[in-house]
């Protein structure tokens, strides 16, 4: 068993099905009955997955406060148990990962926690990274060059910030300076992935044997911080950022809860229908990467900025109906979505829909 969890939950029945669920799908677990005996393994151990019995009261709001400042487990997946009446929204803000409603049941604590472990896989897999405040010139055909804003690096890839966005499926070229380093890094890379906030997954294909050891080296000894600890900014966008309303602020709780650990950005190529709130006539789309917060819709004419939007997505496993608004657009390549859940319920199908892309390589889209 690869996979580790750790159990806190009192009530016996509902541990008895966790602790079978976790053994099915082969997680080994660690229980214990108590907040304070939780806390203490937090500070002794890593686990790839939290599973509280929160009861909304002072000791299960101090462990899941301790959980987010915690070395150890503050990137664990988390999944909260809940009462069937309970308000989920003040554990999403924690971070919850997956809600769990009493009386578990055995179908749905069972998807639930398949789907975590298909998270938690995905995760496993993919290269360490350190953030990194930097700034690097970027160049594609058919464009000037651009500035862009490195946030986190890899040996396998790193991810840039920028104002304009890089056409999908595009090869870059770009150079740039380490924190503590004096050569540049020059090396070529592709796209990987995009998300709504202007983020660029790149995947690095040519590394010249001195750049490769440029970025083990800084990898190995550095920190993650830059000497200065300013960061790097992309160049100012020229367009007015609107005010967030009360109720954008409160939906947005939801949305981007799980932004403090990272949301996992999938690439996918997924057959989808995009309508504007209020309109029954449908979009032809495509899905080009998607996470927990968002997703980058592919059309040729997106629709307009702060847009009101539903999405729906048919596969063989899953079917996807989720409201959004749009943040970016870019005419003739699509636009940037945001999430608008308005129950844990949407929230969990798009982790279940993420699940199933980290399982495989693609999704086939279901006929219709």
């Amino acid at each position: 068993m690869d996979l580790h969890a750790l159990l806190v939950c009192p009530d016996q029945d509902s541990t008895s099905l966790l602790a079978l669920m976790q053994s099915e799908l082969g997680m080994a677990a660690e229980h214990t009955t108590s907040i304070s005996c939780g806390l203490e393994l937090l500070d002794s151990r890593h686990f790839d997955a939290i599973v509280l019995d929160y009861r909304a009261d002072r000791s299960s709001e101090e462990f899941l406060a301790r959980l987010r400042q915690s070395s150890k487990n503050r990137s664990s997946m988390l999944i909260a148990i809940v009462d069937g009446t309970f308000n989920a929204r003040p554990v999403f803000g924690f971070g919850a990962n997956f809600v769990l409603y009493r009386p578990l049941s055995s179908e749905r604590t069972r998807t639930s926690l398949r789907a975590a472990r298909g998270l938690m896989r995905r995760e496993r897999r993919r290269s360490a990274r350190k953030p990194v405040r930097s700034t690097a010139n970027v160049a594609y055909p058919g464009a000037p060059e651009l500035n862009a804003a490195l946030t986190d690096l890899s040996e396998g890839g790193t991810a840039l910030l920028t104002v304009s966005r890089i056409p999908p499926a595009c090869k870059v070229y770009f150079e740039f300076a380490l924190p503590g380093q004096k050569q540049l890094v020059r090396l070529s890379g592709e796209v990987a992935w995009q998300d709504a906030s202007g983020r660029t997954g790149i995947r690095f294909l040519d590394v010249p044997q001195s750049s490769r050891r440029l970025i083990q080296t800084w990898l190995q000894h550095s920190d993650g911080l830059p000497a200065s600890g300013v960061p790097a900014q992309p160049p100012a966008s020229s367009c007015p950022q609107p005010e967030k309303t009360a109720e954008a602020k409160d939906a947005s709780l939801i949305s981007n809860a799980g932004n403090r650990r990272g949301e996992l950005r999938l690439a996918c190529k997924l057959g989808a229908e995009v309508y504007r709130l209020g309109d029954g006539v449908p979009n032809r789309c495509t899905l080009s990467d998607i996470s927990e917060g968002g997703c980058y819709v592919e059309m040729p004419s997106p629709l307009s900025a702060q847009s009101g939007v539903e999405i729906l997505v048919r596969t063989a496993d899953v079917k996807l109906r989720i409201r959004g608004q749009v943040l970016a657009t870019h005419p003739g390549f699509g636009m940037g979505v945001r999430f608008m859940f308005r129950d844990s319920v949407e929230r969990e199908e798009v982790m279940r829909l993420l699940a199933v892309l980290a399982a495989g390589p693609s999704l086939d889209e279901q006929r219709r």
